[in-house]
């Protein structure tokens, strides 16, 4: 057995320098290779920097390692596509580039056989390649040309190869980790999709709910609505029919009463008050006729939407502007409806008597009165309004000519007043004054029966109707 030679291992001989230099050479390559080994450890503890910072590290290494004045890491086409950057190449001053336009010609070639996958394992015109090598496949290469005085020898290539493949390593678990955030952003945007068509379809099923609610309540008011006509056309074809024949009777017998003379003054007294008492009925019976004929809403409008809803009604004939001023304010019983009507009439008023082409109709809510104003500018009086008026309360109760009194009564069983005055425009100004909180409107037997409407919910701030305008004071 021949015993180990240790002058070879340790390369000192006596009288043989050359043997020492060699020990030099491999002492020096040693060195490098721990150099090279240091850099790779701090190249992979900066997580933080992502996959270029350890590329450049390595790309730095491998140029100290070979004394390089170009080197070029780069991966081959095909080959972890998502991974970023695509090569680094190290300029014989040390720095790091990654513009392709910035390469001389050669280190351009050598990138471009890397890309091609063209990898040979030789060396040639100074260039020293090692390949990257992932689950034993090649993915790219790591070339050098190198300034060292001899060629590389096979543990100088072995440290190639392990800077490579940590390279490789690197740009797979970079390439990991965008899919990874790709399709953390995609999980989170069906997520928030997901959870926008949850809440679509909850919205959408409450809809659906309220819908259902709402034909269900139509097909029941609809059956009241039909029973309510029928109520409304038998009082009007018997009831009213009956008491306005009594108040024509009751007014013959006065005639007659009067003939007879003093004797019977006591009986003509009795027969005015059955003659008032009539006049009274078929008031509010007619009263309840209307409330029967008018088609029940799901949800009571509110005093601003009636009287947007009357003024509509002339559209055909006035060009009739409204203005809401004002938080609207609930009101009790029937009252918003009371007060639609006598607007109502005096809007007709307008339209058969006035002969006038513009009405503003203002709605004011204040701490202790609402006010409704219908102001036109027609060719009518005030002071002959007043006259009529009074001419109207002392005629006979026959359901004709009597809108002046009609709106007197409505806005007296709600305590308020009606004022005639001589409007801006040119006609005249009919106001109606309530003092707030309003009563509950009076109302006779007949009319209880139909039953009063929900109070309307108040609106919490001034609402102004689509045919609302703001204009000057009429």
């Amino acid at each position: 057995m021949t015993s180990p030679d240790l002058a070879s291992l340790t390369g000192v001989r006596s009288g043989k320098g050359s043997f020492y230099r060699e020990y030099l050479r491999s002492h020096e390559r040693l060195q490098h290779a721990v150099r090279a080994m240091d850099s790779i450890s701090r190249a992979l503890v900066r997580t933080v920097e992502g996959p270029r910072g350890l590329l450049e590290e390595v790309a730095t290494a491998a140029a100290a390692y070979l004394e390089a004045e170009w080197t070029v890491l780069a991966l081959a086409d095909g080959c972890l596509v998502g991974a970023r950057p695509r090569f680094v190449a190290v300029t014989p001053d040390g720095r790091t580039e990654t513009d392709e336009r910035r390469l001389p010609p050669p280190v351009r070639r050598e990138l471009g056989a890397v890309r091609a996958g063209l990898t040979p394992a030789r060396t040639d015109e100074g260039w020293v390649r090692v390949p990257m090598t992932l689950e034993g496949v090649t993915i790219g290469t790591l070339a050098g040309l190198h300034r060292l005085p001899e060629e590389p020898e096979p543990s100088d290539l072995s440290v190639l190869r392990i800077l490579a493949n940590q390279a490789a390593v690197s740009l797979h678990t970079s390439e990991q980790h965008q899919a990874t955030l790709a399709m953390h952003r995609r999980a989170q945007q069906l997520y928030d999709e997901a959870t926008a068509k949850s809440q679509d379809l909850a919205v959408r099923t409450a809809e659906l709910r309220q819908a259902q609610h709402r034909l269900h309540v139509a097909s029941e008011r609809e059956l009241l609505d039909t029973e309510r006509h029928r109520i409304a056309r038998e009082l009007h074809d018997s009831v009213t029919q009956c008491v306005l024949s009594a108040g024509m009777a009751v007014e013959l017998a006065r005639g007659e009463a009067e003939a007879l003379g003093p004797a019977a003054a006591p009986l003509e007294a009795r027969l005015g008050t059955a003659k008032t008492l009539s006049g009274h009925a078929v008031e509010q019976l007619r009263r309840a006729i209307y409330a029967l004929h008018q088609p029940h809403r799901d949800a009571v409008s509110t005093l601003p939407e009636l009287l947007h809803e009357v003024s509509r009604q002339h559209d055909h004939t006035l060009d009739v502007q409204l203005r809401v001023m004002g938080a609207p304010v609930p009101l009790p019983g029937d009252a918003h409806h009371e007060i639609a009507r006598a607007v109502g009439e005096a809007l007709f008023n307008v339209a058969a008597h006035a002969e006038a082409s513009k009405v503003m109709v203002r709605l004011r809510y204040a701490p202790d009165e609402l006010m409704v104003s219908v102001a036109d500018d027609g060719h009518g009086d005030p002071g002959h309004l007043r006259r009529l008026l009074r001419l109207e309360r002392a005629s006979s109760t026959d359901g004709r000519h009597r809108g002046l009194v009609n709106i007197e009564s409505r806005m007296a069983d709600l305590g308020g007043t009606v004022v005639f005055r001589r409007a801006r425009m040119g006609g005249v100004r009919v106001e109606l004054r309530l003092p707030l909180p309003l009563r509950p409107a009076s109302r006779g037997v007949i009319e209880g029966l139909v039953g009063p409407a929900s109070t309307p919910a108040a609106s919490t701030t001034a609402a102004t109707t689509p045919a609302a305008t703001t204009t000057q004071e009429s």
